[in-house]
């Protein structure tokens, strides 16, 4: 069985995806930066390397993400929610119902029916708050890593108050709290929390159950914690969040 890859070129990263099987076989991000083909193809490259095959070896290659078109030697280009829809349906063994992706610069709800094709599909207006580049704001104002977030929320003994559904308000809080003597544990409890209503607000008053959380950002396990609070339900991260569309991209080339 050949390989197939995904390339998910994104607002703040490239995905590349290899797949055989259905089964991850190699994967790995880069910063997104000019020359993304360039990039996406230095990727691939070394992934072939990495798995000690030639080109003969893979079935073919799929892009998606906001590059999606930058690809000129891609054999199939798919719409991001499409991938995603796929890759979260087929890791969760096709239990997924709800899939909740943070990307760098938005977030999209979006539902599945029962054989996992797209029942509904909500994004978040053009506001960055909530998104990567709201948590890379918010990281540099307080001077803190992205990845010590959850360490630190947990931390916190209480919650900041962060109303602020617009970045720029937002971070004018954020100083503001800082001039306070506010924790910043307190701050990014408060943001984390803050994310979820927004997160609820986008999902609306209707149950929801089998709710998959993905992006980059999913690996902070408190913003997890934080959702599953405010949606009253469990929420799930599987292995490699941040590549799950890649692989949806990869697996569609074989749909």
């Amino acid at each position: 069985m050949q390989y197939s890859v995904g390339v998910d070129l994104g607002s703040t990263a490239i995905k590349v995806a290899f797949v055989k099987n259905n089964i991850f076989a190699w994967y790995k991000a880069v910063p997104t930066a000019p020359g993304q083909e360039a990039l996406a193809s230095r990727v691939i490259e070394e992934g072939m390397q990495e798995l000690k095959i030639s080109a003969g070896d893979i079935f073919g290659i799929a892009a998606t993400g906001y590059g999606k078109n930058l690809i000129s030697s891609a054999d199939k280009i798919i719409d991001e929610v499409s991938a995603n829809a796929l890759g979260i349906y087929l890791l969760s063994g096709s239990t997924a119902r709800v899939i909740i992706n943070i990307g760098g610069q938005d977030i999209k709800i979006i539902k599945l029916d029962d054989n996992g094709k797209l029942a509904e599909f909500k994004m978040n207006d053009k506001c960055a708050a909530g998104t990567g580049r709201f948590f890379e704001m918010a990281a540099r104002i307080l001077d803190t890593s992205i990845y010590e977030f959850a360490a630190l929320s947990e931390q916190a003994a209480s919650a900041a108050a962060i109303n602020s559904t617009c970045v720029v308000f937002a971070e004018s809080e954020i100083v503001s709290l800082l001039a306070k003597g506010t924790p910043k544990e307190a701050i990014i409890k408060g943001l984390h929390e803050s994310i979820a209503r927004r997160i609820a607000g986008m999902m609306g008053t209707e149950n929801v159950e089998e709710v998959y959380l993905d992006g980059g950002s999913a690996n902070n396990t408190a913003l997890a914690e934080a959702i599953e609070e405010e949606l009253f339900t469990d929420v799930n991260v599987l292995e490699h969040p941040q590549f799950t569309v890649a692989f949806g991209a990869a697996c569609s080339l074989r749909e």
